[in-house]
């Protein structure tokens, strides 16, 4: 009898253990180490050889970035009060690892195998919540005591009516006013402990505290594990990426981001903040200086019909044509000039009823030639013959009218039988 228990006894250990044995490889598989941080992270920061850290991260944001207070919020789940961030990358920096505040760098974060819903520490006073990022290196013990001292510059405190908004970074209070803020608060010590991932940290505020202030109820949001890096708040629900992450050992190759940075290599914080200001600066004035290019046909053209229009002269359509003569061949500041001849016959040709300066044209044939001796020049034909093309698209002349204009004061000129062909416009 007692040989027939023993045999039923070991069967039912070895039955078991084969049941439990699967459950612990599969647990191990599903578990990351630090390189799914160095490969999704590389897109959104640089990676530093940090000598007193290791390998740190400094993201590429805009100045004033701040951890816990920079685009995000705080939402009350089933693990206390989570930070969820805008940041596509937000899923790691903000639930592993500890954000250092360099005082040349900036915030630097310094990864780490343990999740939380957001590793601050937190304060209250009678009209106010605060929370600030926790360093590396300090324990949970520390940072939940009023042993750790935090620069006062790191806190960020909102009112407690204003707390859990969804755009609570409207309603961040000064930082002028932390000193006194902290000296009237006290330290949150609201610790949890997770039994499946053997973490401590802490929860915040006590639910029914803020529900007081703010004069509603909280629903917790769920958290749901997401199988791929990335987070979504949905409607009340919070998809996240939170693997069991294993801390580096010794032993093995150890992890490493593909391309790393040396200290000497990074730029600081204002350097930085001076480039991207820099880099908008000069955006508007680009923009500028292509406006003047796009717009300068038609403030050519009116500069044109502005040395063109003299006092005492009507403008008409044939001044454009005019201008660009001018601006061609000579300076509106030159008496002398072959356009001052074409503008005295156009003159006669726009206006036919105007018989009082017949000598006009005269005169302005007369300054052409410059010579009166060489009555026949070949390039003052051509000449003769670009004018006449470039007035005859003009409606408001009448190539007719402008042929017999011509002709009347070139009668007492009869010798010069090659100025007559000159002026004959072109059909």
């Amino acid at each position: 009898m007692n040989t027939f228990s023993k045999i039923i006894s070991l069967f039912l250990l070895i039955s078991i253990g084969s049941w439990i044995t699967p459950q612990k490889v599969s647990a191990q598989e599903g578990a990351v180490n630090f390189q799914v941080f160095y490969d999704e992270l590389s897109p959104y920061g640089t990676w530093v050889d940090n000598p007193d850290y290791g390998y740190v991260w400094l993201p590429d944001v805009a100045p004033g970035f701040i951890p816990y207070r920079t685009n995000g919020y705080w939402i009350f789940t089933d693990e206390g009060w989570t930070w969820v961030s805008n940041y596509r990358w937000g899923w790691a920096p903000f639930h592993y690892g500890r954000w250092h505040m360099d005082p040349i760098y900036g915030p630097m974060w310094v990864p780490d195998n343990e999740w939380g819903p957001g590793w601050v520490t937190w304060r209250r006073s009678p009209n106010y919540y605060g929370w600030a990022p926790i360093e590396p290196g300090v324990s949970i013990s520390m940072a939940y005591s009023n042993d750790y001292n935090v620069p006062e510059d790191h806190w960020t405190f909102v009112r407690n009516r204003d707390f859990g908004r969804r755009n609570i970074n409207h309603y961040y209070v000064n930082h002028s006013t932390n000193v006194t803020i902290i000296k009237y608060s006290t330290v949150i010590n609201n610790t949890r402990v997770e039994n499946g991932r053997d973490v401590t940290y802490n929860a915040g505020p006590e639910r029914g505290d803020v529900e007081k202030h703010i004069g509603r109820p909280i629903s917790p949001v769920a958290i749901k594990e997401s199988g791929k890096p990335g987070q979504n708040m949905n409607k009340n629900e919070l998809q996240i990426y939170r693997p069991k992450v294993q801390k580096n050992t010794s032993a093995g190759a150890k992890p490493a981001p593909s391309k790393v940075a040396n200290m000497k290599e990074v730029k600081s914080r204002e350097q930085r903040a001076a480039e991207i200001k820099m880099q908008k600066s000069n955006q508007p004035a680009a923009q500028k200086a292509s406006q003047p290019r796009l717009s300068s046909p038609s403030n050519k053209v009116g500069g044109e019909k502005q040395q063109q229009v003299k006092p005492g002269q009507k403008a008409n359509p044939s001044k454009k044509t005019e201008g660009m003569k001018q601006q061609q061949q000579a300076k509106p500041s030159q008496q002398a000039s072959p356009s001052k001849g074409a503008e005295g016959v156009r003159q006669q040709q726009a206006k036919p009823g105007q018989h009082a300066n017949p000598s006009k044209g005269v005169e302005g044939v007369k300054q052409q030639q410059a010579n009166p001796n060489q009555q026949t020049v070949p390039s003052k034909k051509d000449e003769g013959m670009k004018q006449q093309k470039q007035v005859k698209p003009t409606k408001h002349i009448n190539p007719p009218k402008k042929e017999e204009e011509v002709k009347q004061p070139q009668q007492p000129q009869q010798a010069n039988p090659p100025q007559k062909t000159e002026e004959t416009p072109p059909h």
